[in-house]
């Protein structure tokens, strides 16, 4: 699964082909759930990059305490499970990150490892989804809460290290047809089994510092290996 990740303002560095233009990015090198997170769409032809509340909440609940809100979605189901076959057909997105974390469970306690890969940012498939607030007049522009979830599949090569599961990933030269509408769902799914096998291929893990353990912890000496 992933259930922390990273997104910093270098990460704009390192996926240039997706975030050019689209503005900064926060610095939160411990991203948890229910975090608003920057996620990049498509709407009218142009790239956009909104924040969305980390954790789907479907347009039909009736209010935020509702659960499950998943964080993940797994690719095996992504296209037809009611909760999220919609977003997938209509609604997909992009979560820009710099890496993630995994834990794996020792004598001592839980230790987090860091996923990433050393010269490029992740793009993680992702979808995105708008739930409207009753509390909120029909005509204000902060009505619709935008709330996204991580798409992922089994885990190969580094991320089977420390995990069976992993983010599905893009490469850039899927962007486009992963945020357009193109492309059918057998073929958004072919696309995406293809894509996160070749990144996962990159990606490297270390262990961190048990800092990352406490979401309250930040900063960028988490993602620094153990020496």
């Amino acid at each position: 699964m992933c259930g922390r990740y990273v997104v910093a303002r270098a990460t704009s560095d390192l996926l240039p082909s997706l975030l050019d233009g689209l503005g900064p990015l926060p610095d939160d090198f411990n991203v948890a759930p229910t975090t608003v997170v920057p996620v990049v769409r498509e709407r009218h032809g142009e790239r956009q990059l909104p924040g969305a509340r980390w954790g789907f909440v479907p347009s039909w609940y009736p209010d935020l305490k509702k659960r499950p809100q998943p964080i993940n979605a797994r690719i095996e189901t992504v296209a037809t499970s009611g909760m999220f076959r919609r977003a997938f057909a209509t609604s997909r997105c992009i979560v820009p990150a710099q890496g993630y974390y995994e834990w794996v469970v020792t004598e001592t306690g839980k230790q987090p490892h860091y996923v990433h890969q050393p010269d490029a940012g992740l793009a993680m498939a992702g979808l995105v989804t708008a739930w409207p607030d009753p509390a909120r007049a029909e005509d204000d522009p902060d009505r619709w809460v935008l709330s996204t979830t991580i798409i992922t599949r089994d885990a190969h090569v580094a991320p089977g290290e420390v995990h069976d599961r992993m983010p599905a990933c893009l490469t850039p030269d899927s962007y486009d047809d992963w945020l357009g509408d193109g492309l059918d769902a057998d073929e958004l799914l072919a696309l995406l089994d293809r894509d996160s096998f070749e990144v996962a291929h990159d990606l490297v893990q270390h262990e961190v510092s048990r800092d990352a353990n406490n979401v309250r912890n930040n900063g960028p000496h988490l993602i620094d290996p153990l020496r």
